[in-house]
């Protein structure tokens, strides 16, 4: 698990949230299918034999959509290994609350609202967030130290509100997964965002600090 040592990178501090989240989802969307699919076999390989991932036994994932990088091979290879593992699904009400629940192999999905496939809402099989061990998140943006720039709706960002108000905290162990055309020198922080312990992407890993 290394951190880049990459050329420096364009300075977008020009640009607002809104600005640079259009110009990062640009440049995931135009991937192709192909260099999609290569992309998700490299970030299983950067993640699937690491002890961090081999050692988690309640891990959460995401289903991707508008060019994120694809993690289902992840999620295929932690059901063999016979780990617990969730979604994000999005609650009916309150429409801002997003909770995490367990999924099956060969569960069948449905789009919520977003059209983003997700598992009929159970809440016997949902699990507070605090309870899990890694939780690997979808962004549209991250920096080196840590960083997340996500969709905008905030829905991980109230998950894991209660995050911000502590200096340390043992899991979950927060990670973003991305394409390398996502990365930025240095991102704004809001006082909301909850620090990302590092981003992998298919090339390398960025750990914070």
């Amino acid at each position: 698990m290394t951190s880049s040592g990459a050329a420096p990178l364009p300075d977008h501090s020009n640009l607002s949230r809104p600005q640079l989240r259009r110009l990062l989802r640009h440049n995931r969307r135009a991937l192709s299918p192909a260099e999609q699919r290569q992309a998700a076999k490299g970030l299983y390989r950067q993640l699937a034999q690491i002890p961090l991932f081999r050692r988690a036994r309640h891990v959460s994932l995401y289903l991707p959509m508008d060019g994120e990088i694809d993690p289902r091979l992840l999620l295929r290879a932690a059901q063999k290994r016979g780990k617990t593992t969730y979604l994000p699904v999005l609650s009916a009400w309150p429409r801002t609350k997003m909770v995490f629940q367990r999924v099956r192999p060969g569960e069948k999905f449905k789009p919520n609202r977003f059209r983003i496939p997700e598992p009929r809402i159970n809440a016997r099989r949902q699990r507070k967030i605090w309870t899990l061990d890694l939780v690997l998140m979808p962004l549209v943006g991250f920096d080196p130290e840590g960083g997340r720039l996500g969709m905008g709706g905030g829905f991980y960002d109230r998950s894991l509100a209660y995050l911000a108000r502590r200096k340390t905290w043992r899991k979950p162990i927060l990670l973003g997964l991305a394409h390398e055309c996502q990365k930025v020198a240095k991102l704004a922080v809001a006082s909301w965002d909850v620090p990302l312990a590092g981003t992998v992407t298919d090339k390398r890993w960025y750990m914070a600090g």
